[in-house]
């Protein structure tokens, strides 16, 4: 692989309850189990980050293809749900929802446009066959 870009990341304290720093970024955080895992909730935590930083790169692969496809796609947007839970061998597993809106433009060239965002995410690519994400395309 020719690398483009490389970032590193620093978890210190007691994992879920510690904090994270990336280097040479403002990005700091505290974390916090979350409250319906039996946490204080007075933080970030791993699936909030990674809803977050999946839904930005899906959304800039989004950019990317309709700019491709010459499809205006202002206004559009993503959001990312990310749920964890016992994978039934003693771990867990994570899975994901993406919810994708473009106004103005057809339930089906959104779609088409979801679609091929999803072959060109590499969040999508590295969860690909590992986990379950579910991708839907609504209009507001």
């Amino acid at each position: 692989m020719d690398v483009l870009y490389t970032t590193e990341a620093l978890a210190t304290g007691a994992g879920r309850d510690g904090h994270v720093a990336v280097a040479g970024s403002d990005l700091a955080l505290d974390l916090a189990v979350p409250q319906a895992m039996g946490g204080s909730g007075a933080g970030a935590n791993p699936e909030q980050l990674f809803a977050a930083g999946y839904a930005a790169c899906f959304h800039s692969a989004l950019q990317v293809v309709a700019r491709g496809q010459k499809v205006a796609i202002d206004g559009s947007s993503v959001g990312g749900r990310v749920s964890i839970g016992p994978n039934g061998n003693g771990g867990f597993s994570l899975a994901v929802e993406l919810e994708v809106v473009i106004p103005g433009v057809e339930e089906e060239v959104a779609q088409g446009l979801a679609n091929a965002a999803h072959e060109v995410c590499p969040y999508s690519n590295a969860t690909r066959g590992n986990i379950p994400v579910a991708i839907t395309v609504v209009d507001d």
